[in-house]
């Protein structure tokens, strides 16, 4: 949620940040509301703090008048301070519901672009950051997608995962159940490596917890509900893990803190047809390892950038073609304030997969989280950044499909050492 003083002081810079993300003339009006909102609440603030005043002094007097013998006067000023009680109570309710007006409003923006974030209205538009410069996989004549080689090897099941469940939730199985495992543990190995500290967090979170990340009410619909219990199937371990500072103050001196975690994440998506959610493309059920930093505000583009090297250096040991993509204003997550995307090369479909999403949010998430530091005498919202590293299903995809040989699925050498076998054949 932006800050509301960050609005009065810059309502120009949110104003053109709400049109790089393509919001209406008609949309944008919605910073004048949250700032007439919080004007009413200021002004009923001030009259408010008046009345107050204003009874105690007189309520100091009615002592001396009824000692005085001035009975009738103490009556009469009893009756105005009883209804100046009568206005407080007004005002407060007035500043109550000014309030939730303010902060009903503040839900329903985004956050502002960095200014790097180029415009646009769709993915079409987003920027290569970093391109592949080295030559793609050469296939095998006959090379299949991988939802074809999980038939041929016995390494996922769509069909049975339908049976238990529903579309979109596989079953990995035999050897393919055993490089899940293996990547998971090589992702957190790399993590703790580069001085991320594991969490293991429940993959269910209230309904604060969700909207303190923003996936409420933004992502309301993509998320899984357990009405019974009011609770929230995680769609990413960045729920449970950056909640860990809810309502904390930090000392800056633990900045940045670090942290990973593994999940199974669960999104409800967009039904559609096709090649591009075929497979491991699109499902509602997938492994993830989620890093999360807690910064100081003045080096959290510093620390994006050390997670960009992180997910690269995870797809190098790969041996996956990739590129980085810059989001444009109309493709960002409404909690980012800056993403890039990591693609990876599907060679067998022949087309680009996103894995993973590293974004900085400043204090968009941080001022719904209530996570502070004192800078000097001053409290200050931290900034939290996190990125996937990595999702596992179009990982496992295009590792199946650039690999493909005659004799099996030859894996790459930084995974032998997990997996204990060298090929799936």
């Amino acid at each position: 949620m932006l800050e509301l003083g960050f609005l009065k002081s810059n309502k120009e810079r949110a104003i053109q940040g709400l049109k790089k993300r393509n919001f209406s003339d008609e949309a944008i009006l919605v910073i004048d509301r949250i700032l007439e909102a919080d004007e009413m609440r200021r002004t009923a603030q001030v009259e408010l703090d008046s009345n107050l005043a204003e009874s105690k002094r007189l309520a100091g007097e009615i002592g001396g008048l009824l000692k005085a013998g001035n009975a009738a006067e103490a009556e009469a000023i009893k009756a105005k301070v009883a209804m100046l009680k009568e206005q407080a109570k007004e005002l407060e309710n007035t500043m109550r519901v000014a309030s939730e007006r303010s902060e009903e409003l503040l839900l329903t923006v985004p956050n502002i672009p960095h200014d790097s974030v180029p415009s646009g209205t769709s993915a079409d538009d987003n920027e290569v950051h970093q391109a592949w410069e080295k030559p793609f996989p050469s296939l095998i004549p006959g090379a299949i997608p991988h939802w074809e080689l999980a038939k041929k090897y016995n390494i996922f099941d769509l069909e049975l995962g339908t049976k238990l469940t529903g579309a979109g939730f596989p079953v990995f199985r035999g050897k393919g159940a055993r490089l899940e495992r293996a990547l998971i543990n090589f992702f957190l190995d790399e993590a703790s490596r580069a001085g991320y500290e594991e969490i293991a967090p429940p993959l269910m979170v209230n309904a604060a917890s969700a909207r303190a990340t923003g996936q409420l009410p933004d992502k309301e619909g993509q998320m899984y509900y357990v009405e019974r219990d009011d609770l929230y199937l995680i769609p990413t371990a960045e729920v449970p893990v950056t909640n860990i500072f809810r309502d904390e103050i930090v000392d800056e001196k633990l900045f940045p803190i670090k942290m990973t975690g593994y999940t199974q994440c669960f999104r409800r998506e967009a039904g559609s047809y096709g090649a591009h959610v075929r497979g491991l493309n699109r499902v509602h059920q997938f492994d993830k390892v989620e890093i999360v930093q807690i910064a100081h505000p003045d080096t959290s583009y510093q620390q994006l950038e050390g997670m960009l090297a992180h997910v690269s250096g995870l797809l190098d040991k790969l041996e996956l073609p990739y590129r980085i993509l810059r989001l444009c204003g109309g493709d960002m997550g409404f909690t980012s304030a800056l993403t890039f995307d990591f693609e990876v090369w599907s060679a067998a479909q022949e087309r680009w997969l996103e894995v993973s999403s590293v974004s900085n949010f400043e204090t968009y998430q941080s001022n719904r989280l209530k996570v502070r530091f004192k800078d000097g005498g001053k409290m200050r919202l931290a900034h939290t950044l996190n990125g996937s590293a990595l999702a596992l299903a179009r990982i496992v995809a295009a590792l199946l499909e650039n690999n493909q040989t005659a004799e099996g699925i030859r894996l790459p050498k930084v995974l032998h050492p997990y997996t204990g076998f060298e090929i799936i054949d």
